[in-house]
């Protein structure tokens, strides 16, 4: 796990700029640094690096191939490179290797086969940069599931930056872009900017499964961008071919796929460890982990002492059944408060899942003991887990009987009648509107009209569900299952998880993201996966065998914090004021004040609380912290 960054065409002293992007996410590599820059200076790339693999100087980058054409800058691993090394020994394509990372497979790899073939052979996580110095051509890529992030984008008329983090780009002479407000809208309904937008105007995120090639001179209009891989059309092919074994056989299989890809994860020259709440998913992985391993496992987690919101006791309940080495850390109210000022800095554009903050203190204590922890993430989106797959199905099975003809109309016209002051007749038009299963993500658009007046500046932002096949999928569940891999999980968990890991210097890993347990998941029938209010069946089935189902029986609390109780605390009433006074928000002319401060007094004076509040805080902590701040890099 490490950062990347670099740039084409930029003016200025390269040494200067290079080192101020590689200083911004010296967190995400605080064990070496080294940049790399081509003869004439205007391709630079830079890298910082987290020992995880071969800890010599052998796996220093920027590296350049054997033959000198390639240079890459990488961040992430690739889980089965010793298969790919091993390749290209037997079929000649190199003599040897200078060390054992396999950053240096990668490279080879590339030369050997080509960027798109040598990357469907690998399975990993991965952002990386790579350089043709024959060709004069740049590529960017990312992973197939979007575990690690990458920005790029343009800085004036000519020069191309990229980054691991936006933060990176902002800070290079000359950076003024400004703010992407068409994207305000989005972020206030879902608490995060999705990709492949970012919060600055010509800079985004590449997405999942995608290749960005850039030629030389390198202008915008030399710029490509093409998918490798597709989870809608890996769902698609899986649905098509569905698996026709039991479920008792699909449990096998699962388990054997976790297997492999959770022995593959916990390779390292660096101690490992993992999350573990009282969770399936984190149980599963850390019960196959102790299964695979003749140590104890390194587990931790965080508690809460706020009534209804801690899992410690079951999660130490389970550690204590597989006999993991357990850590547990519990967190406090004023815990929360000193890691609020920290958060715009570490997610480097407005981001506002509040359970970043207690996956931001459970990744610095699990950093005290290892340096790489392994993460359940995934199971809920692949094996139909959360509650609301349920509310789905029976809420479509009665709105898709009617003709969306007719559904439309009505949906309109309840929305513009007196009924539509109350949120439950709200709700009922969205739905009446939605053309198909995938459609019911954007009701939240519509089920509270404030929402839409937080920003002053309303232009359309073409999100992914307006481009969502609506019956891609015959089965509903699945259908929504689809639009979270798509939308939600790369875009708020995946971004939470890497971003909070990282500001301590934690590589995280997910073993349900593999390729082949991804693939194998969309094979399931929906049967497989939710009977009723029950989900995950067959990663149950799987996990029933390391830990009795009395364990894991109970009600999930989930990863959240009481935030809607602390903010009318004195301290954090007090900052948060601040945040939304009125000559601040009048000063930057961005938000309503007036809605703003409705929805606040709503909130402070009338008891109702809405999500968008903590939305709106994240927002102008980014603003006054990081944007405002920014002049003297600017």
């Amino acid at each position: 796990m490490c950062g990347i960054a670099g740039f084409c065409n930029l003016r200025g002293d390269w040494k200067v700029n290079i080192e101020r992007m590689k200083e911004r996410m010296r967190h995400r590599g605080p064990d070496a640094g080294g940049d790399w820059a081509s003869e004439d200076g205007r391709v630079v790339l830079g890298h910082r690096r987290l020992s995880i693999l071969d800890l010599s100087p052998a796996g220093s980058q920027p590296m350049e191939s054997h033959s000198g054409r390639y240079v890459m800058a990488f961040n992430g691993e690739i889980y089965n490179y010793k298969k790919i090394a091993d390749r290209l020994l037997e079929e000649g394509k190199t003599e040897t290797f200078r060390g054992s990372s396999d950053t240096e497979v990668l490279l080879e790899a590339m030369e050997a086969y080509g960027v798109e073939q040598a990357i469907g052979l690998c399975k990993g996580m991965f952002a990386i940069a790579l350089y043709d110095r024959k060709e004069r051509e740049l590529f960017l890529l990312r992973d197939r599931v979007g575990e690690k992030p990458l920005y790029y984008g343009f800085i004036g008329d000519e020069a191309f930056a990229f980054a691991s983090e936006v933060g990176c780009i902002s800070r290079l002479e000359g950076f003024s872009n400004r703010i992407n407000t068409k994207v305000l809208d989005v972020y206030f309904t879902h608490g995060y900017i999705p990709a492949p937008y970012s919060i600055y105007e010509d800079i985004w995120k590449l997405e999942p499964g995608t290749v960005a090639r850039l030629k030389f001179p390198f202008g915008k209009q030399e710029l490509s961008i093409m998918p490798y891989w597709s989870m809608k059309e890996t769902a698609k092919k899986g649905q098509a071919n569905l698996f026709r074994g039991s479920r008792q056989e699909a449990a096998e299989e699962l388990e054997r796929l976790l297997k492999a890809s959770v022995r593959e994860q916990m390779a390292a020259d660096v101690p490992v460890g993992a999350f573990l709440s009282a969770g399936i998913d984190s149980s599963a992985i850390v019960a196959l982990m102790q299964s695979l391993s003749h140590r104890k496992v390194r587990s931790f987690t965080i508690g809460m002492y706020e009534e209804g919101y801690n899992e410690a006791d079951a999660a130490r309940e389970i550690a204590g059944h597989l006999g993991t080495e357990h850590t547990e850390l519990y967190i406090t109210e004023q815990d929360a408060v000193s890691v609020i000022p920290e958060l715009s800095h570490m997610f480097g554009e407005p981001f506002a899942d509040s359970s970043q903050i207690p996956t931001y203190l459970v990744s610095r204590m699990t950093r005290e003991h290892v340096t790489v922890s392994l993460s359940g993430d995934g199971g809920d989106e692949l094996f139909c887990g959360y509650t609301s797959y349920e509310s789905v199905t029976r809420i479509w099975n009665k709105m898709g009987r009617i003709p969306y003809a007719v559904r439309k109309p009505c949906s309109s016209l309840l929305l513009h009648s007196p009924l539509a002051k109350k949120p439950i007749y709200r709700t009922m038009a969205a739905l009446l509107g939605a053309k198909g299963p995938g459609g019911l993500y954007e009701i939240s658009f519509e089920t509270d009209p404030l929402t839409r007046q937080i920003a002053k500046d309303h232009r359309y932002c073409p999100y992914k569900y307006n481009e969502f096949e609506q019956n891609c999928l015959k089965e509903v569940n699945h259908s929504i299952m689809l639009m979270d891999m798509l939308m939600y999980h790369p875009d708020d968990i995946l971004v939470k998880v890497d971003r909070a890991a990282m500001a301590v210097s934690l590589e995280t890993r997910v073993p349900m993201l593999d390729k082949d347990v991804v693939e194998f998941a969309w094979s399931l029938p929906i049967e497989y996966k939710r009977q009723g209010t029950v989900g995950k069946k067959v990663l149950r089935d799987v996990l029933y065998q390391y830990v009795p189902r009395e364990m894991l029986e109970r009600p999930k609390k989930g990863f959240s914090i009481p935030i809607h109780k602390w903010l009318l605390k004195p301290e954090l009433r007090e900052w948060a004021e601040g945040l939304i006074h009125r000559r601040v928000l009048e000063r930057q002319d961005i938000l309503n004040p007036d809605t703003v401060w409705r929805i606040w007094e709503d909130y402070t004076i009338r008891g109702i609380w809405r999500i968008q509040i903590w939305f709106i805080l994240m927002f102008q902590e980014w603003m006054c912290t990081q944007y405002e701040g920014q002049g003297e890099g600017r």
